[in-house]
């Protein structure tokens, strides 16, 4: 239920401050468990069913964890928050130094869709019916199409340029994404590419598909503005709660799987604190929702009219 109580101020949660301690248990958890699951996936059946199932759930987690580091949220320290946000990195299929300054965008330009760079190609247009046809079948087929190309945001060099500049910054996102491309190139030398097809395929498709909703429930379908080219004011960090949305999930889950990732309108708000104290915030978001009543809610709508349109345009709230 709600809280009906006012949001306290950030500098009433100055005191959730990151902790070397915790990030590293926080740290520790993925790692076991990749491990763990690389181990069993090297036999066949259901062993090799079983790692994969973990594998999913720690690639997420390690998505996670490059959030947290890419704000510095994770330690307190920046170099362990720098070397644990390139292992996540690894992991995640996303290069560091590009997944640093486009989601520092993100978080300065949220509420404006076509001035984000991570919502700027969902601001409504006409679709072709190819497009229609490929995001519609995705989005019922539950084929992680929207995970895929939200990496794409941070592996466009080209765009990257456009928005940021040929500067020192894009150079070393240039460089961040060679070098991390590099790495899999030799990974799969040594490996070989069946060999690492089968320790880790299934794991990173079962991971998409759950980073698929948990990333369009965040900011989709809720009223956005759109500066159309003119010059406009940055929202601030307590004003973006009206242009995202949190999911409730089950504690457990959001604790100890998603380390509070579901907590996307405090974390908006209160982006200074470690996601594994955003709970601590006596708050409650104004759009939080049941995970199953939202998931259920959007699947059964057509991605054309989810992702192109918002909640006043379909008359549909969740």
């Amino acid at each position: 239920m709600q809280q009906m109580r006012p949001a306290p101020k950030a500098s009433a949660c100055a005191y959730l401050k990151p902790s070397n301690g915790r990030g590293l248990l926080h740290v520790a958890g993925p790692a076991v468990i990749t491990m763990a699951g690389l181990a069993l996936s090297m036999y066949g059946g259901m062993p090799w069913f079983s790692g994969q199932l973990i594998l999913s759930v720690a690639y997420v987690q390690w998505f996670i964890v490059l959030h947290e580091c890419g704000h510095e949220t994770m330690f307190r320290s920046s170099r362990m928050n720098s070397l644990v946000g390139r292992l996540a990195a690894f992991f995640s299929l996303i290069p560091y130094k590009c997944w640093k300054r486009v989601h520092a965008s993100h978080h300065h330009w949220t509420g404006w869709q076509d001035l984000d760079p991570t919502t700027a190609a969902l601001v409504p247009r006409r679709l072709s019916s190819v497009e229609r046809a490929c995001i519609n079948t995705s989005w019922r087929l539950w084929i992680p199409l929207f995970s895929v190309i939200y990496r794409g945001n941070y592996w466009n060099l080209v765009r990257l340029r456009k928005l940021y500049g040929a500067n020192r910054e894009w150079k070393e996102m240039v460089s961040s994404a060679i070098l991390l491309l590099l790495a899999y190139l030799l990974l799969i030398y040594f490996v070989g590419p069946g060999r690492v097809l089968q320790l880790t395929g299934a794991g990173l498709l079962g991971s998409l598909m759950i980073e698929d909703p948990l990333l369009l429930s965040q900011h989709t379908h809720i009223p956005q503005r759109v500066s159309s080219g003119n010059k406009v004011r940055p929202f601030k960090a307590f004003e973006q709660e009206a242009f995202t949305r949190s999911l409730r999930l089950p504690d457990w889950i959001s604790r100890f799987v998603l380390f509070h990732f579901d907590a996307h309108e405090l974390h908006h708000m209160y982006p200074f604190v470690p996601g594994y104290f955003l709970r601590r915030i006596p708050y409650v978001g104004t759009n939080e929702v049941h995970w199953w009543l939202w998931l259920k809610t959007v699947k059964a709508i057509r991605a054309e009219n989810f992702l192109f349109q918002n909640q006043n345009d379909s008359g549909i709230h969740v």
